[in-house]
């Protein structure tokens, strides 16, 4: 079945410093799963609440069926373990999405970090640098952390 989804997302298994392949949307599928991932491990402590709404984000975002999604996770966290920095991830959203789409992901990434019921200062710099990366300004960050504290 692995084999299966990386067919159907064309993605083939990629020394550390190639970029995988694939189709615009499954790059923009798996650099978002990849960042969301990455958040949820930065403080070392990947709870089964931050899984799960890892899973509903991009369910919701995606609209793909569960058992695409667990692959999808499952990609994105080795694509994510193989290469060296984020930015590579941050510059296919980038190229893809608008303002608005990118806050959203700003807005994924704080409901990602606030799954457990606390923020980390390692997950308090990562939002800040993702922030950074993709060029979403410190209000609209703050406005997204507020919407997403909102929402629990």
């Amino acid at each position: 079945m692995f084999d299966n989804m990386k067919k159907l997302f064309g993605i083939a298994h990629r020394e550390e410093n190639e970029q995988f392949q694939g189709d615009e949307s499954t790059r923009i599928m798996v650099a978002t799963a990849a960042i969301l991932l990455e958040v949820a491990n930065i403080d070392e402590e990947f709870s089964t609440d931050e899984r799960e709404r890892i899973l509903a984000i991009l369910k919701e975002r995606f609209h793909l069926e569960d058992d695409y999604i667990a692959e999808l996770v499952e990609l994105s966290d080795q694509q994510r373990k193989n290469t060296i920095d984020l930015w590579h991830f941050t510059n296919i959203i980038n190229q893809a999405y608008d303002a608005k789409e990118k806050e959203q992901i700003i807005e994924s990434i704080w409901q990602v970090i606030y799954a457990d019921g606390k923020l980390d200062k390692y997950e308090d710099h990562i939002v800040h640098k993702l922030s950074y990366l993709l060029n979403i300004s410190h209000s609209k960050m703050i406005q997204a952390k507020l919407k997403a504290l909102h929402e629990e």
